[in-house]
């Protein structure tokens, strides 16, 4: 079968993209813009598609509630669905790639637990801290969780089975010591951690907005330069080393970036689960294993996925809303059940 690739070249950079991957992208970004404009428009106020855009453009509808509606009720929360949805889904795809394990996920592995745990103990414990620090407290827990779960699997290098082995244990003694913050904390502030737990956008502001820009503005980028480096150690160690890939340092930076993405998002939007498993195996179908086509073609995927949920779950049983992560997880626990049943034929 031949494979048409465009070839990107400078003395730093050097991409190999499927020339299936501008055209997926282009579709991609407009099935997004679709899903936004409907999650914004749709409600117990709808609002004509049209009007939203004159509304974005600053242009008169007639109608000056439009803008009150989009700019603080819906706009806000939308956004922050696509950008938790791109950085969980790129997160997702570095872990499947440095652990080359398909099933591997920043919640299946325990980063997501780590998360958890540092931004409970901040709303239980500090109550009145400023939204700022939440994405900085999940990012510190996520990066403890990361380093024990590192340390652990070291046996003469990191192996990658131990790896996900030990973060699915980690994972159950950060989830118990999460629990036990709840039992012993303020009502009020205990109110606050179960309805982030669920993993929700519900009353996001463009305050959340701003803290999350940041991390995606500095490590979507170097997620995209990693992205070489990510095809050869999918590869394994030995073929890694022998194309000069100094693989423990690539790996460490590698796992850095997947925890700052997974940790940012996870303060900011609570545990929304399986995003990072389903977005990249999509993505995989679209485009194919190449990282340097597959991470952008993600995290596409893991935006427009999360925006639908927030949909489906203002929408389905209105005006009773489910969270999101309620919503992904209801999709994401059969197909990573089916993962399992396909990955279990294939090795017999």
């Amino acid at each position: 079968m031949k494979v048409d690739w465009l070839v990107i070249r400078s003395q730093r950079i050097s991409f190999w993209i499927d020339r299936r991957v501008p055209v997926m992208l282009l579709g991609l970004a407009i099935v997004t813009v679709m899903a936004i404009v409907m999650n914004v428009g749709r409600g117990d106020y709808p609002i004509p598609p049209w009007d939203i855009f004159k509304t974005l453009l600053g242009l008169d509808t007639g109608n000056p509630d439009h803008a009150f509606v989009i700019y603080n009720l819906r706009l806000p929360r939308t956004l922050v669905a696509l950008m938790v949805g791109v950085a969980l889904s790129i997160s997702g795809t570095i872990f499947q790639g440095i652990t080359r394990n398909p099933l591997a996920d920043p919640a299946i592995i325990g980063i997501n637990s780590g998360a958890s745990l540092a931004a409970v103990t901040v709303i239980i414990l500090f109550p009145s801290a400023s939204i700022y620090t939440l994405p900085l407290s999940a990012f510190v827990g996520s990066l403890l969780m990361a380093g024990l779960i590192y340390f652990l699997a070291w046996n003469k290098g990191s192996s990658p089975v131990l790896f996900i082995l030990m973060g699915l244990g980690l994972s159950a003694i950060a989830s118990a010591f999460t629990s036990l913050m709840i039992t012993f904390g303020e009502i009020y502030s205990v109110s606050d951690a179960l309805v982030w737990l669920a993993g929700s956008v519900y009353g996001r502001t463009w305050e959340q907005v701003f803290s999350l820009v940041p991390w995606l503005i500095v490590f979507v980028p170097i997620t995209l330069t990693l992205a070489r480096h990510l095809n050869a150690l999918n590869l394994g160690d030995d073929v890694a080393k022998g194309l000069g890939v100094r693989v423990e340092w690539q790996r460490g930076l590698l796992v850095l970036v997947g925890v700052a993405l997974a940790g940012a998002s996870v303060a900011t939007a609570g545990n929304i689960s399986f995003v990072g498993l389903i977005a990249p195996h999509i993505g995989r179908q679209l485009v194919g294993p190449n990282h340097q086509g597959l991470i952008p073609t993600a995290a596409l995927l893991g935006g427009m996925i999360v925006v639908m949920a927030d949909f489906l779950g203002r929408t389905l049983f209105a005006p009773i809303e489910l969270p999101c992560g309620v919503v992904t997880a209801a999709v994401g626990a059969p197909y990573f059940l089916y993962l399992l049943i396909r990955n279990r034929k294939k090795s017999t």
